[in-house]
């Protein structure tokens, strides 16, 4: 980007949050990645929307609607690389990966495959199928920080032993960006993993458009992919695109609800020709009208899109942006606590928004004493110190930093964005080194027992 435009574009940092989001003063939003923000143009420019649909709602729901849908589309597929009869909308990823999985035809052998840091929602989903189908799952444990070379070997090692064992491993979830630990998966070598072994793909791209760089993602040929437009794209909450390419539409049968865009067997295969599902265009069919909702923040996207460029100057310095905070923000919270930012050696996992750092807590199994005095905080109590921690950071400090004891310790993921600075990591990490003396001290224990 010129300096010229740099120049023009809106200085990031708390500028950005006072001038352009409508956060409380008093609240520090250090959390973008759960329910993300969306500043007050496009806020502006939906609720014109909603007042247009009241004024008329017949001919505006019927009549326009259709047409500001298309051109939605076909702004969220510029930014995946994808022709925009491959695009839809539906309100959140979960519902995308409940889509494709209740569509999908299971049969005895088959396996669904997905890694330990699934997102516990499609986790779930996946237990329902294995529930009512004859499907089952296999899940691939895996302890972050981790190579991604070991991690792409560890994955194509599950998928043939599968085989080996005399199943068809089906389809694959997997992430682009974890939800926590917020860490950046291989995502692109996963893919050509499935492609290698004949295993269909499907990606939970939740923290995916808006936060890291998809316009590849068509060429990298995933078989399903779903990203929140919401958390990272600066639309309002619900909003997903749904991708999948023409030579799997025939595979999505329903939208979930099923709704008017379905046809029946019967009805596809009137004379006998190609399944209607294989038309184009038949796949956003399927998808217009799913039911009477609130289609506006659907219809945000080119409004989010343009903020972005005209107010932050294009994806790749909102990116520069955050990815450069969360690394240093990330280095400053684990300098003051005296810990570690999660990090692989080829400092591949923190190419996202997202800096995960270690809390200064020591946990040490029962037993392991000196001079009689137990070393350490018991392992068993990591998730409740962590529901402490997390509870006086909303009601004493006003803010949200997502927290889960892992792998033995108390990891914190800090989102960066275009609203913070790095005073606002210092800040962050002034509170935690306190709340952590806090609760060395046992003082979540007397909290708990009062």
């Amino acid at each position: 980007m010129s300096s010229h435009v740099a120049d023009k574009c809106t200085q990031f940092g708390q500028h950005m949050r006072r001038e352009h989001f409508a956060f409380h003063p008093n609240y520090t939003p250090l959390n973008n990645g759960s329910y993300g923000a969306f500043p007050a143009a496009v806020r502006d420019h939906q609720r014109n929307l909603q007042d247009c649909i009241e004024a008329r709602s017949d001919p505006f729901i019927r009549f326009r609607i259709p047409d500001l849908l298309v051109k939605s589309r076909a702004a969220a597929a510029k930014l995946l690389g994808a022709p925009v009869d491959d695009v839809v909308f539906v309100p959140n990823a979960t519902t995308a990966i409940n889509t494709v999985l209740r569509n999908l035809e299971f049969v005895e052998g088959d396996t669904i495959l997905y890694f330990s840091t699934a997102y516990g929602a499609c986790e779930k989903t996946i237990k329902y199928i294995c529930e009512t189908t004859p499907a089952r799952s296999r899940c691939i444990d895996v302890t972050f920080p981790s190579d991604d070379t070991a991690l792409d070997r560890l994955f194509r090692h599950t998928i043939q032993d599968v085989q080996l064992h005399g199943r068809k491993a089906k389809i694959a979830m997997f992430d682009t960006v974890v939800t926590f630990p917020g860490v950046r998966l291989p995502w692109e070598k996963l893919v050509k993993a499935c492609q290698d072994l004949e295993v269909l793909s499907l990606i939970d791209g939740a923290h995916g458009i808006g936060h890291i760089n998809l316009t590849h993602l068509a060429t990298a040929g995933p078989d399903f992919f779903t990203s929140n437009c919401y958390k990272w794209l600066y639309t309002p909450r619900g909003c997903a695109v749904f991708y999948v390419p023409f030579r799997n539409q025939h595979m999505i049968r329903s939208s979930l609800p099923t709704s008017h865009g379905f046809q029946t067997a019967a009805e596809e295969d009137v004379d006998g020709s190609l399944s209607i599902t294989q038309c184009p265009g038949r796949f956003a069919d399927l998808f217009n009208w799913v039911a009477t909702v609130d289609q506006t923040p659907y219809l945000c996207i080119p409004e989010a899109i343009k903020f972005r460029e005209d107010v932050c100057g294009g994806e790749d310095r909102i990116r520069d942006h955050c990815f450069s905070l969360a690394r240093k923000g990330g280095l400053v919270v684990a300098e003051t606590l005296g810990t570690e930012v999660m990090q692989d050696s080829r400092s591949v996992l923190d190419q996202c928004c997202f800096t995960n750092v270690r809390l200064p807590l020591d946990f040490h199994p029962p037993g392991m004493s000196h001079a009689g005095v137990q070393e350490g905080l018991d392992p068993t109590e990591g998730p409740t110190i962590v529901n402490w921690i997390m509870h006086h950071l909303m009601y004493d400090f006003d803010t949200w930093i997502p927290g889960k004891y892992y792998n033995g310790a108390i990891w914190v993921r800090l989102s960066a964005q275009t609203y913070l600075e790095i005073e606002d990591f210092k800040w962050a990490a002034e509170i935690l080194q306190k709340l952590c003396e806090r609760a060395s001290k046992g003082e979540w224990r007397s909290k708990l027992n009062s």
